[in-house]
């Protein structure tokens, strides 16, 4: 989870989300307070269950996901308060699975109104995406993450004529009019365009145990050292790091501390 992963390095972070009067409710406000992120902007619904994830590992530790739905982070619901710390966020993270459903999406829009920094967490998990939707947040986002695989598929629908990352990157920047995009590579770590110009890293080597959270402590990674120290070749390197660490630890959300990733960035 973003919020978890950017409070631990530091970040003062507010979850916006919705989860159902019932256990497993119960557990993730407790172990998200236990994470000393603020837990008061998360709606409680009396109708639906909390959502639920149920994840399969391969042998390379690769994760296939299936999200039960309706549950209750389908029915977010705005208010003036979350507007207003929408409003006063140094940035606003959101993905596209939230759209899946009307009143969710509806809140979406609405913030993103709010919003002075708009990042976009692009997750292509079917059947719950839509070309039409992932243009409409593409093109409000001032920010946008990918993996490989998902860029190549928004280009190709898109009507992108070119093969190349790079090539499509420019594409997808220029057709949104969006500065700065950032795609995943897996093993093979990152390319990041910033304002015009490209950064690289080509990874760290690990062992594979677990993939799921790798993806959302790469973005924290980034995000947070971007806002802190706008320096972009420095945040993609600590973002592969940190992605990287999690990969070889089980669970979404492994205590890493920041001396451990500079240590594993620099080990002499």
């Amino acid at each position: 989870m973003w919020p978890l992963r950017l409070s631990s390095l530091g970040i003062d972070t507010q979850i916006i989300s919705r989860i159902g009067n019932d256990e497993i409710g119960k557990e993730l406000l407790s172990f998200i307070n236990k994470n000393k992120v603020s837990t008061a902007h998360i709606q409680v619904d009396r109708t639906h269950k909390t959502g639920e994830v149920v994840v399969q590992l391969d042998d390379t530790g690769s994760a296939s996901y299936t999200i039960n739905y309706p549950v209750a982070w389908d029915k977010i619901e705005c208010s003036p308060e979350i507007g207003s710390i929408v409003k006063n966020a140094a940035a606003f993270i959101y993905g596209s699975l939230v759209c899946r459903d009307e009143t969710s999406f509806k809140t979406l829009l609405e913030l993103l109104g709010y919003a002075k920094y708009k990042v976009f967490d692009v997750n292509l998990r079917s059947p719950f995406y839509k070309k039409e939707v992932l243009t409409k947040l593409m093109m409000q986002s001032d920010f946008i993450k990918f993996n490989d695989e998902e860029l190549y598929e928004i280009s190709k629908f898109l009507n992108s004529p070119y093969h190349s990352l790079k090539q499509n990157i420019l594409y997808i920047a220029e057709l949104t009019n969006t500065k700065r995009i950032c795609v995943t590579l897996g093993s093979h770590g990152a390319v990041l365009y910033y304002d015009g110009t490209f950064y690289y890293n080509s990874g760290y080597e690990v062992k594979v145990v677990d993939t799921v959270g790798s993806g959302d402590s790469f973005l924290a990674g980034l995000i947070s050292k971007l806002l802190t120290q706008n320096d972009p070749q420095t945040a993609i390197d600590f973002a592969c790091a940190l992605g990287a660490l999690v990969a070889e630890k089980e669970g979404a959300n492994p205590q890493i501390l920041n001396a451990e990733i500079i240590t594993f960035m620099n080990p002499r």
